[in-house]
């Protein structure tokens, strides 16, 4: 005889309590803690802004400060000043250029000068930071036929000069007496269709890169 089966006991397994389910936190309680965070911040010293703050360029690393130099080393050399570049702008140095005025015609002394601007800085000036955007294929002669006669001519377009250059030879030949006699200078381009412009050695020109599109004024 067959015993009657019985369904077999089942062991109830251990359980863990659910665990607790975070509560999202209400979006006007979210916003009236950032609030009241605001005022905090202020004390602290940090400034709340809803556009970027431009904070400037960055500090320059580099002093620009002038090296000295002491009196002419040659018999034909004097002491004058020419125009490179630093920390994004041109400023003066002293320079020994082999030239005196009364021994070389105005032509010479542009195209020496011309020299000093596309040599490398001395060792001195490039620690100070001091470069040169000249390009050392750039020649420079007189004037063509109808130009004035203290026109100087390029090889190159003058709006093709790097940023700077033009504003380094402007304020080099402009600030020479032996080649300005008024604080100006006349240059173009090779090309015989373009007018000469007159330039002077501007704050805008020595401290914007973009200021030589709009330099000059014309003349003929």
């Amino acid at each position: 005889m067959r015993r009657p089966t019985h369904p077999a006991r089942r062991t109830p397994y251990a359980t863990s309590p659910a665990p607790y389910a975070a509560r999202p936190v209400p979006y006007r309680v979210l916003a009236a803690v950032l609030l009241a965070a605001l005022p905090l911040l202020g004390g602290c010293g940090i400034r709340t802004t809803t556009v970027p703050v431009d904070a400037g360029p960055a500090p320059s690393r580099v002093s620009c400060a002038v090296p000295p130099i002491g009196e002419a080393s040659q018999a034909d050399a004097v002491v004058r000043q020419v125009y490179l570049v630093c920390s994004s702008q041109t400023a003066p140095i002293k320079r020994s250029v082999a030239l005196r005025q009364g021994r070389f015609d105005r032509l010479s002394q542009v195209r020496e000068l011309l020299a000093q601007l596309q040599r490398s800085p001395l060792s001195a000036e490039a620690r100070a930071g001091f470069s040169t955007e000249v390009p050392g294929s750039l020649e420079i002669a007189g004037p063509y036929r109808d130009d004035p006669k203290e026109t100087l001519r390029l090889n190159q377009a003058v709006d093709e000069l790097p940023s700077f250059a033009l504003a380094q030879i402007v304020c080099t030949l402009a600030a020479d007496t032996s080649v300005s006699a008024d604080g100006t200078v006349v240059l173009a381009g090779d090309d015989p269709d373009t007018a000469p412009r007159r330039y002077s050695c501007t704050a805008d020109l020595r401290s914007r890169g973009d200021a030589a599109d709009s330099a000059g004024t014309a003349v003929g």
